[in-house]
């Protein structure tokens, strides 16, 4: 009896249950054919089931069905793109030549991609390109096009396993540009045959040294150097011009009212420019980390070609355990900004992977900086600026430059005003590699210096901080990097190119002495002003240390226009800073003596360095410690009359570390704290042996180590001996 009510309530609830699925499944189907019913009605449809189902020989002029719906058609691609379904059905109508060649442009030229473009219908469209009979401007037309969306295909297998056929179209003069520029966004080492290197040579021979062949040639010899023993110059000039593209503002217009930014991210070097004269929205970003091919088919691509895509890893680890198998991504600008991009970057042996990011580095800095047609407004931008912020810190974890902004730079000095994105492009100037000493003068020196002396103050000083990373950089680079026999050195690890040590210590001699120039100069236009004097010290003492620190056998000293200045500077630290600077020459300057007395391959100092070394050091000693500042032998040379007409009493006397204008203060602190009674100052009393050692010893308690290492060196300190006056010790 007790389980008949159960029983009754589990019959209601599975009745409940059943009448509420079958309640569930009519409504599913009614939204169904709702939704198929909207799809019938909707114009866009429609439209594209016209040009799906069109036959072939229908007649165009006069057709307003096919204007109609070819109008909704470009209506819907230029406000927010068109499906990849679109995409497939508007490109297999066009190349088909159904209604003949006339709307073939129009319908190219309205193929605005809403997020991928199928790689099956790129491969068909390409086929049709040899089939057909289409005017060679149409068939360069759509040649642009693929170029424009080729990160956005969705795969590229397929496209790549027709590479033979599209090679056969580097023939066609019109369309050889075009196709050299898709034949190296699709080459692979398997690609690179011995016949296609005739060819292109061939070419080459019948066409003259083009930049767009010289590019192909230098890609294949990338993967087979076996195969083209031509010699590529180490710089050439951009190898694809920046053509006309009717798509590219509308492709970002798109992606930003889709919020798809991370799908293509940037107009890539795929994407061939605007004219030069009518760009006016450019967008510099980095690309998003985005494999070849796309999710679905990723696994079973990845597993047929035993490759892993370097999205798919998080870790140090999984890196060193897949680095011989990783596929690169589709925009090689996305290595610039993930940690473990870059840290493969950093590692790997593939040339082609340098290439092909050095060629997307040339084309944003040429479409953002050289021809950007919205002047000062669009350069400044903050896309701009996190773009070079970001590479800065690629460069900066890399701890080298890449050639792609290495070869801006050299253009964008002689049109920069200095203060454009001024601490960005100043911190790409010093990652620069070592420049043979004979380019340095027409590449970097004559730009810089017409910019340093017509500039500001800050910018002088950002200047010379940039002068002292860009030598440090290479002060690393060859202690890091020097071969064994100590006879050259790779200029960076990412290059093959070698430079002799003489060769190395030219371009440095010549850096150290434009930085010299630089200083001397800026300083007496500046009124030797104490920012710029403590920017101009940082330079030498890494100038100081090259020997010791860096093993670079070279001393270059100081010019008078950076020694006397900083001697005679009003602020303590910076004679301070000038005295350590003299106490690391005479450090590096022993060491190099004594090796040179043991060994016969030390280098040899010349008698000039110690000479000027040796008059330096008498110069300091004299002032700030004999009290002879116009002794017979200085710079400095005044007529007697002259020092007597200016009334000063004991003139000699007015620079050393009682009288300077930078310690004075300290001085007079002294003289209170020993004398605190005495009403008139008279700081010659600190001369007193005792007083002039507590004085001293209260100098040293300031922080000034320089000074006191200085002295210490070039000075022999008496013995502490009882009270009494004494003459302060001579050197």
């Amino acid at each position: 009896m007790a389980a008949t009510p159960n029983s009754s309530y589990s019959e209601r609830s599975i009745n409940d249950t059943s009448g509420s699925s079958r309640g569930s499944n009519r409504s599913l189907r009614v939204t169904e054919n709702e939704r198929r019913k909207n799809e019938v009605e909707d114009p866009f449809v429609l439209a594209l089931k016209y040009f799906s189902d069109v036959e072939a020989g229908t007649p165009l002029r006069g057709n307003d069905e096919f204007e109609n719906n070819l109008v909704l058609v470009e209506k819907v691609a230029y406000s927010r793109g068109l499906s990849p379904e679109a995409i497939s059905v508007m490109l297999e109508f066009a190349m088909s030549l159904r209604m003949g060649s006339g709307p073939c442009v129009r319908i190219l030229k309205c193929l605005i991609p809403a997020s991928v473009v199928p790689q099956e219908a790129v491969v068909r469209a390409v086929v049709w390109l040899g089939i057909g009979k289409m005017p060679v401007s149409t068939q360069v037309l759509f040649i642009k096009w693929v170029l424009t969306v080729f990160d956005m295909i969705n795969e590229k297998d397929h496209l790549r396993a027709v590479y033979g056929f599209i090679f056969n179209f580097i023939t066609d003069e019109d369309l050889c540009p075009f196709i050299c520029h898709l034949l190296y966004l699709l080459t692979r080492k398997e690609n690179v045959r011995v016949f296609r290197v005739r060819k292109l040579l061939d070419l080459q021979f019948k066409l003259g040294k083009q930049p767009f062949l010289l590019h192909l040639l230098t890609l294949y010899k990338v993967f087979c150097p076996e195969l083209v023993t031509l010699s590529i110059p180490s710089r050439m000039k951009s190898g694809f011009r920046n053509h006309i593209s009717p798509w590219k503002s509308a492709l970002i217009a798109v992606q930003k009212r889709n919020g798809l930014q991370g799908v293509l991210g940037v107009i890539s070097p795929s994407m061939v420019g605007a004219n030069p004269r009518k760009r006016k929205h450019f967008y510099v970003e980095f690309p998003a980390l985005n494999p070849v091919t796309n999710k679905e088919a990723q696994t079973e691509t990845s597993s047929r070609r035993k490759v892993v895509p370097l999205v798919q890893l998080h870790s140090f680890t999984q890196l060193l355990e897949n680095v011989h198998r990783i596929e690169l991504p589709a925009q090689m600008g996305s290595l610039l900004g993930p940690s473990l991009a870059l840290q493969y970057l950093d590692c790997v042996q593939d040339e082609s992977a340098l290439l092909r990011l050095n060629f997307w580095l040339g084309y944003m800095f040429h479409e953002a900086f050289l021809f950007s047609g919205n002047g000062r407004a669009s350069q400044t931008s903050e896309e701009t600026l996190q773009f070079l912020n970001t590479l800065l810190l690629a460069q900066h974890f890399l701890q080298e430059g890449l050639a792609g902004s290495e070869t801006f730079l050299y253009k964008f000095l002689t049109v920069w005003d200095g203060s454009l994105c001024r601490p960005q492009i100043l911190g790409l100037l010093s990652n620069i590699p070592v420049l043979p000493s004979s380019q340095m003068e027409r590449l970097l020196f004559e730009p810089l210096m017409q910019l340093f002396f017509t500039s500001s103050l800050f910018f002088k000083c950002g200047l010379m901080e940039c002068l002292n990373n860009m030598l440090l950089k290479w002060l690393t680079w060859h202690s890091v990097y020097a071969l064994e026999d100590d006879l050259e050195i790779s200029l960076n690890s990412h290059t093959s190119i070698n430079m002799t040590l003489s060769g190395f210590k030219d371009s440095v001699m010549e850096l150290i002495h434009f930085g010299g120039r630089l200083a001397s100069v800026g300083l007496q236009v500046e009124g030797c002003h104490s920012l710029l004097l403590s920017f101009v010290l940082d330079f030498y003492e890494t100038v100081c240390d090259t020997f010791l620190k860096y093993s670079l056998p070279l001393v270059v000293m100081p010019p008078p226009g950076v020694f006397y200045p900083a001697l005679f500077a009003t602020d303590p630290t910076s004679v301070d800073r000038l005295a350590y600077i003299m106490y690391r020459y005479k450090v590096n300057l022993a060491s190099a003596k004594n090796q040179e007395k043991q060994s016969e391959q030390a280098f040899h100092i010349s008698s000039k360095t110690f000479h000027e070394f040796n008059h330096y050091v008498a110069t300091m000693v004299n002032c700030l410690w004999n009290s002879k500042m116009f002794h017979p032998g200085m710079d400095l040379k005044l007529k007697e009359e002259l020092l007597l007409k200016s009334s000063i009493p004991q003139y000699c006397a007015n620079f050393d570390l009682i009288h300077h204008p930078a310690f004075m203060g300290y001085a007079v602190n002294f003289h209170q704290k020993c004398w605190p009674g005495r009403k008139d100052k008279d700081l010659s009393a600190i001369k007193h042996l005792k007083p002039w050692e507590w004085y001293l010893d209260y100098l040293f308690a300031q922080g000034y180590d320089g000074l006191k290492l200085f002295i210490q060196s070039n000075i022999t300190l008496p013995q502490k001996a009882g009270g009494g006056q004494a003459d302060i010790p001579q050197r």
